[in-house]
């Protein structure tokens, strides 16, 4: 058992908790996972080839867009789901931050020891740890599908947002995996913080339970994907460099070569700019239509309360008169 210390920048949280996850995982798959093992082989793990990732991101459009057909084609009742949907979203909350502890521990000292820029760009910062870690977040992509079968089936609206993110997720993940791209922790952290929250506040929704910070989970959303396409096309930049104009090396402002392939330095790219443009056109389609919706609703209020105010000032009498309808208003406004 791993013995307490003081936390530090080589043991972060006072307790080394890898060896922990290690022996866990092992005893609970009785031997079948040992992380402390794990290794990505291309081919030899679910997952880990172009044909299935394709095969299951298909059946999920097949299935959730198909699912979405048939209730309103024969009228199927909503079904109400609420025990599992909040199992859902407690199970993916956990999930969330045990995955951001474990490589936050990995991260601090590798960060402390050998600089940002090794850490997102120095091949041995693709370490065995970081991989399984990698990997794990990986297959959870493939469980966030659910989170579209409950929608459908509690028939709430599909936006495009929604469905299109899940699916090119998983996509994403898959090609930062056989890419080898060390970077690939500054994307997964931020989403893992994200998703922490952003579960937490769907199972919050589902006990009934309202919160302030709402509009902060899209918030963060934002913040995450301009995080991530800061650090994406400077690793992006680096890479072009070195290996298209290296003869420019000595004119063109770089640090060194980022390692990976660069179909996951392209795909990186284009899927994390279409998240950013998408969030922040979802982020104004939703909260600002609703602010403005809010000043008029408080505009009105206010009509009504200042006719009252006068009745009251003009007749000396404390009794509220009948308010005027919003529509009168409105056509009283116009005249």
């Amino acid at each position: 058992m791993s013995a307490i210390q003081i936390p530090s920048f080589d043991v972060p949280f006072g307790i080394k908790l890898w060896p922990l996850f290690d022996a866990a995982i092992t005893k609970v798959s009785q031997g079948k996972f040992i992380p402390s093992h794990f290794a990505f082989v291309h081919g030899e793990l679910p997952f880990s080839t172009f044909p299935p990732v394709f095969l299951i991101i298909s059946t999920y459009y097949i299935v959730i867009f198909g699912g979405n057909y048939l209730f309103k084609k024969f009228q199927i009742k909503p079904f109400v789901l609420n025990g599992l949907f909040q199992l859902h979203n407690l199970v993916l909350t956990t999930l969330s931050f045990t995955l951001l502890v474990l490589m936050a521990e990995q991260l601090i000292p590798m960060i402390y020891h050998h600089g940002l820029f090794f850490a997102i760009c120095h091949p041995q910062a693709w370490s065995q740890e970081l991989v399984c870690l990698y990997y794990l977040n990986y297959l959870t992509k493939f469980t966030e599908f659910l989170d579209t079968v409950f929608l459908v089936v509690k028939q709430k609206k599909l936006t495009f947002l929604h469905t299109y993110h899940h699916g090119a997720t998983a996509l994403l993940c898959y090609t930062q995996l056989i890419g080898l791209t060390p970077i690939s922790w500054v994307p997964i952290t931020l989403n893992l913080g994200v998703h922490c929250v952003m579960y937490w506040y769907y199972f919050l929704a589902a006990r009934g339970i309202r919160v302030w910070w709402k509009e902060w989970v899209t918030r963060f959303q934002i913040i995450q994907f301009v995080l991530d396409l800061g650090f994406v096309y400077f690793a992006t930049y680096q890479k072009i460099v070195f290996t298209y104009f290296s003869n420019y090396r000595d004119i063109l402002p770089v640090c060194g070569d980022c390692a990976g392939t660069m179909l996951a330095a392209y795909s990186g790219c284009a899927i994390l700019s279409s998240y950013l443009v998408l969030f922040i056109a979802f982020y104004m389609e939703v909260y600002k239509k609703k602010s403005k919706r809010s000043k008029k609703i408080k505009a009105v209020q206010g009509g009504v309360a200042a006719q009252v105010n006068e009745y009251v000032h003009a007749t000396g009498r404390s009794d509220t008169p009948t308010p005027v309808p919003e529509a009168q208003i409105r056509s009283r406004k116009a005249a």
